[in-house]
């Protein structure tokens, strides 16, 4: 679910919607957060853009995140002065947990704000070693990469997987 507010929008929701903004932006207090910024398309569509990590990205620990009147307001950390951005419009991922922010003064931008997710470490096995034992356990063996993937199902995931093998979707 998107909420969406838009700078002079006669939409009876905006205002409601902006509110909804206001308290998802407040809860970030202390919050680690990913904030990234990308050029957009002459479209506009965000779902062209590249959000793999790129150099000027940030990850910090935003604090006092406010919203007085359309301005967003917030500290970062060992930085005195306060930041803010004017948006013309904002777009809330509820689903996704994200805030995109489309600035005023930079009408061909977008930035997108998240909390910090660290992400997940690949071990990739091509044809290991495999073991089953008791209880659901199963062990993959890469004896050329020295690794050792030790994985317990309950009887359910055990189940799920089986059918998954049996009939890949």
């Amino acid at each position: 679910m998107t909420t969406v507010w838009q700078y002079g929008s006669s939409n009876p929701d905006n205002a409601t919607h902006l509110d909804t903004i206001r308290q998802w932006w407040a809860s970030l207090q202390g919050q680690e957060i990913h904030w990234q910024q990308r050029l957009l398309s002459a479209e506009g569509d965000l779902s062209y853009l590249d959000w793999e990590p790129q150099r000027f990205d940030e990850t910090f620990v935003i604090t006092t995140p406010e919203v007085r009147g359309a301005t967003l307001y917030w500290f970062k950390p060992e930085q005195p002065q306060e930041r803010n951005i004017t948006p013309h419009k904002l777009e809330l991922d509820l689903h996704q947990k994200r805030l995109y922010i489309f600035p005023q003064s930079q009408q061909q931008v977008v930035i997108r704000v998240q909390r910090y997710q660290p992400p997940y470490q690949m071990i990739e096995l091509t044809d290991p070693d495999l073991a089953v034992g008791k209880n659901g356990m199963i062990l993959l063996r890469d004896h050329q990469q020295l690794i050792e993937v030790k994985i317990t199902l309950s009887l359910d995931r055990l189940n799920l997987l089986k059918s998954k093998l049996i009939s890949p979707e």
